[in-house]
């Protein structure tokens, strides 16, 4: 069982792990010994609130599948055990990033104050620069 959040929940059974071959350099071992772990969720099969499932299918995330399924490959540990911790943290971190509700903005006007200095601050810029021109006598 998958802890995402005090109320949710992914039972086990919901979560497809399967052990495959390691790429890459490692000796001997990397051709004897399935280190690297696939891991597959399907979203819309799962028991996630609507809310989460709406989110991380809104997410324009490369892990995430046009049919809904998430697949995190994990390969960077030597050990079996460590890349399943890894690929079901990295399952948790995403499903926490598709949960935040991110707040809406509303656009702001300048403070009269704010016109008025830079204005004042382009003026005395452009009189600073006139000063240098070359000076001509009639």
């Amino acid at each position: 069982m998958l802890k995402i959040s005090e109320q949710v929940t992914i039972p086990s059974c919901e979560i497809k792990i399967n052990a495959v071959r390691s790429q890459g350099a490692g000796g001997q071992n990397v051709n004897k010994v399935a280190t690297a772990i696939h891991l597959r969720f399907d979203i819309k099969a799962s028991s996630l609130p609507n809310s989460y499932k709406e989110n991380l299918l809104k997410l324009g995330d490369s892990r995430i599948s046009q049919d809904g399924v998430i697949v995190i490959k994990a390969q960077q540990f030597r050990s079996q055990g460590q890349n399943k911790e890894d690929a079901l943290k990295r399952l948790k971190d995403l499903i926490k990033s598709g949960s935040i509700i991110k707040k809406k903005r509303f656009a702001t006007k300048t403070t009269k104050s704010a016109k008025r200095k830079r204005l004042d601050k382009k003026a005395k810029r452009s009189q600073l620069k006139a000063l240098r021109r070359k000076v001509e006598y009639d």
